[in-house]
């Protein structure tokens, strides 16, 4: 298991929301599982999640594991801290990921690696579970890494 982290410690603990919608996600990234919803009635793919399908409101749409694979479709390289304990951290890397094998839904994440690489929109990537054990509670991130596959 990875001990070494991406960002400093003292980040807000992301947490499944009271109502458990996103549960689901957040186990699968435990279990190095990357689960986004699909609708069990017209097929459409979606992430954040949601109660119902965005396409024909169906309620419930389904958590499938999916391959934690993409393209870069934009990022930004962040300079200003965005919460105290990054001060001194920057740069880093934040892309917006587009699954195409899963609709074209896009997922943020950092992007890991030298904050100052040349980052190039298109460029495929694959998902990188970074465990937080010692964090109450503990979690894991879904981060991202540039690769040569097509």
């Amino acid at each position: 298991m990875n001990t070494q982290t991406y960002l400093p410690p003292g980040l807000p603990i992301p947490v499944p929301e009271a109502d458990g919608l996103s549960a689901p996600y957040w186990a699968g990234l435990r279990e190095e599982r990357l689960k986004v919803q699909r609708c069990s009635g017209c097929g459409t793919w979606q992430f954040g999640p949601e109660w119902i399908c965005h396409r024909c409101h169906r309620f419930d749409p389904e958590w499938v594991e999916v391959a934690p694979r993409g393209r870069i479709y934009s990022w930004e390289r962040v300079w200003h801290p965005v919460h105290p304990c990054l001060k001194g951290h920057g740069p880093y890397l934040v892309v917006l990921v587009e699954l195409p094998e899963v609709g074209g839904v896009r997922m943020l994440g950092n992007l890991l690696g030298d904050p100052q690489q040349e980052v190039v929109i298109g460029a495929p990537v694959e998902g990188v579970f970074e465990h937080h054990p010692q964090a109450q509670p503990a979690f894991t991130l879904l981060q991202w890494r540039r690769t040569t596959a097509a």
